[in-house]
């Protein structure tokens, strides 16, 4: 069963404000301020660093997301 990816419920702008908000911004804090599932929120995340709103920097093994301005 193929698992869709498509968020239309949620737009860039709560994605971006919740990484804005977020302390720090793990994929799986702004998930939670979303309301969506951590791998929903990495999959949209990594769609907007792709477009350049948002960069990740690793530390440790986790990634930590911020606005770019």
């Amino acid at each position: 069963m193929e698992q869709e990816h498509s968020d239309v419920a949620h737009d860039d702008a709560e994605y971006i404000e919740a990484a804005r908000e977020a302390d720090p911004a793990t994929t799986n804090a702004i998930g939670e301020a979303v309301g969506v599932t951590r791998q929903a929120a990495d999959y949209r995340l990594r769609q907007l660093a792709d477009e350049g709103k948002v960069e990740a920097e690793m530390i440790g093994n986790t990634l930590i997301w911020s606005v770019v301005e």
